[in-house]
C-alpha cells in the first residue's frame, strides 16, 4: 500500500473518532437542557399534586394516611427490626453475600449445585414503608415526605442488604434511595467475626491447593465494606471522578448530603435492564455494549488500579445513545503497592502462549511454588481457561464457550490434577477472578464478537487502539489530559 494511501485511511479512521465524538457531544449537550426542562416541569407538577394532597388529608383527616400506611405494610414480610435480625440472621446474611461472590462459577456446576446456589443468592423481601421510613428518619434527621419532594413508600429493587426506592428531590432531580436493612449490618458482622465457619464454607468450593484462610480473609474485609455505605460513596465517587465526561461510560453521582452509613442516594438512571436489552436490543447494539462493559473492566484494572468487583446483570443500564450507566459501587477492590506489576506478566504471557514465561510469573506472583515441578505447557493450558478468547484475531463470546471454560477449570479430577492441586489463589487477586469470569459470562449472553486480544492488549501494553471505540477513549483521554 502507498504511503499516500496508507496516510488517507488513518486519516478517515481519525475522522471518524471525531466525527462521533463531536456528535456525542452535541446529544450529550441537547440532553442536560432536556433534563432542566424536565426537572422544572416535575418540581411544578409534584408540587401541585402534594399541595392537593395536603388540602385533602386535612379535610379527611390524618387517619387515612395512617391507614394507607398499615394497608402498605400488610403487602411486606418484614415489618419490625426484630424481623429483619431473625430473617438475616443465623448465617443467611453472609452466605447469601458469599453466594453472590462466587455466583460467577454457576454455569460451570452441576444443575443440583446450580440450584443450591441460587437459593443462596435469593432476594430476600422488601421491609415494610414504615420500617424505611425508620431509617431515613435516624439516618438523615427528617422525616422522608420532608427531605423529598416526593418519595415512593413502595422499593424498586430489593437486594441482600438494602432495598431501593425513587424519589424526587425538591429541585426536581429524580433520584435512586439505598436503604439498608436495620440490623442487617449486626447479623453480618456476626456472621463475619465466625471466621471458622466461613473457612469451612469456602474449603468447599476451593481448588484441592488453596489456602482458604486468606482468601476468606479478604473476602471478609470487602464484605465488611458492603454494609458501610459511606465506604460506597467514596467509591462510587472516585469512579465518577475518573469517567467524568467519559464519551460512552456513564456513572451515576453521588447526592453526599442524603447519604450517610445506611443510606446512599444517587441520580436515578434510566434505561434498559440488562434482561430487557438481552430481549430487545439490535446485535449491534449488543456489540457495542460487550467492549463497553469490556474495556470498563480492563480500564479500571489496568489503568486506574481500582476497579468494581461485581460483574452483576443487574448492575447496568442500556442507552439508546449507546452508552453504558454501570451501578453499584459496594464490592470495590483496590491494587496494593506491586500487586498489578506481579499480575501483568503473567497475563501478557498467557495470551502471548508463553507457557515458560508464564510459569515463571506465577511463581513470582505466589500461584505455585519455586519446587513445583510441574510441566510448563500444562500449567499453560489449565490456567489459559478463561483467557483463550484473547489469543485468536477474533472470538465471539457464547454461554457454552464460558461453561466449557469454566467446566474445565473445575475438573478437579480431571487431565489438570497435577497443576490443581498445587495451585494457590494469592488473597488479593480473588476479586478479580470473579471479574474475569463474570464478564466473560455477560459477554457470552451478549454474543460478543470482536478482536478481544488486541483490545485488552491496549490496556494490558499500551498498544495502539484497536476499534472506533477505542478511537474515540482515547481521543477523550488525550483531551482530559490537556485540559
Amino acid at each position: 500500500m502507498r504511503k499516500g494511501t496508507v496516510q488517507g485511511v488513518a486519516g478517515a479512521t481519525v475522522g471518524a473518532a471525531a466525527i462521533a465524538s463531536a456528535a456525542l457531544a452535541i446529544y450529550l449537550a441537547d440532553e442536560v437542557r432536556r433534563h432542566r426542562l424536565e426537572r422544572s416541569v416535575r418540581v411544578w407538577r409534584l408540587t401541585a399534586r402534594r399541595g392537593l394532597h395536603f388540602a385533602w388529608v386535612k379535610a379527611r383527616g390524618v387517619a387515612a394516611d395512617e391507614a394507607r400506611r398499615a394497608e402498605l405494610d400488610e403487602h411486606f414480610a418484614i415489618r419490625t427490626a426484630e424481623d429483619v435480625a431473625a430473617e438475616l440472621g443465623n448465617m443467611k446474611g453472609a452466605i447469601m453475600k458469599a453466594g453472590q461472590m462466587i455466583s460467577f462459577i454457576a454455569e460451570g456446576l452441576p444443575e443440583e449445585a446450580r440450584e443450591a446456589l441460587a437459593t443462596l443468592q435469593a432476594d430476600v423481601e422488601p421491609m415494610s414503608p414504615s420500617l424505611a421510613e425508620q431509617v431515613i428518619r435516624e439516618e438523615l434527621g427528617d422525616e422522608p415526605e420532608r427531605i423529598f419532594l416526593d418519595w415512593d413508600p413502595i422499593p424498586v429493587a430489593a437486594a441482600s442488604i438494602g432495598q431501593v426506592h425513587k424519589c424526587v428531590l425538591r429541585d426536581g432531580r429524580e433520584v435512586a434511595v439505598k436503604v439498608q436493612y436495620p440490623g442487617v449490618d449486626r447479623a453480618i458482622k456476626s456472621d463475619l467475626d465466625n471466621a471458622e465457619m466461613l473457612y469451612g464454607m469456602f474449603t468447599a468450593f476451593a481448588l484441592k491447593g488453596m489456602d482458604v484462610k486468606p482468601i476468606v480473609d479478604e473476602l471478609r474485609e470487602r464484605m465488611g465494606e458492603e454494609l458501610d455505605y459511606r465506604v460506597e460513596a467514596d467509591c462510587q465517587t472516585e469512579f465518577v471522578e475518573r469517567y467524568r465526561g467519559h464519551p460512552f461510560i456513564r456513572i451515576p453521582a453521588v447526592i453526599g448530603e442524603l447519604s450517610s452509613q445506611r443510606v446512599l442516594t444517587s441520580e436515578w438512571v434510566e434505561g434498559m435492564t440488562f434482561s430487557e436489552f438481552d430481549r430487545h436490543g439490535s446485535y449491534e447494539a449488543k456489540q457495542q455494549a460487550a467492549e463497553i462493559i469490556f474495556r470498563f473492566a480492563q480500564c479500571s484494572i489496568m489503568r486506574h488500579g481500582v476497579f468494581n468487583g461485581d460483574p452483576h446483570p443487574g448492575n447496568y443500564r442500556f442507552h439508546h445513545d449507546g452508552s453504558v450507566t454501570f451501578l453499584d459501587f459496594g464490592l470495590v477492590k483496590r491494587w496494593s503497592k506491586g500487586e498489578l506489576e506481579a499480575l501483568s506478566p503473567i497475563l501478557d504471557a498467557i495470551v502471548s502462549e508463553r507457557p515458560d514465561a508464564t510459569i515463571a510469573g506465577m511463581v513470582e506472583a505466589g500461584f505455585v511454588g519455586r519446587d513445583h515441578g510441574l510441566d510448563a505447557q500444562e500449567v499453560w493450558n489449565y490456567v489459559s481457561s478463561p483467557y483463550r478468547a484473547y489469543i485468536p484475531e477474533t472470538f465471539t463470546f457464547t454461554p457454552e464457550y464460558v461453561a466449557e471454560a469454566l467446566g474445565r477449570y473445575l475438573d478437579l479430577y480431571g487431565p489438570h490434577q497435577d497443576v490443581i492441586q498445587q495451585l494457590n489463589m494469592p488473597p488479593s487477586f480473588v476479586i478479580l477472578d470473579r471479574v474475569v469470569w463474570g464478564v466473560s459470562a455477560l459477554l457470552g449472553r451478549l454474543g460478543g464478537t470482536n478482536r478481544w486480544g488486541d483490545i485488552l492488549r491496549e490496556y494490558l501494553r499500551g498498544s495502539a487502539p484497536s476499534t472506533l471505540l477505542g478511537e474515540i477513549e482515547a481521543d477523550w483521554e488525550r483531551h482530559s489530559s490537556e485540559a
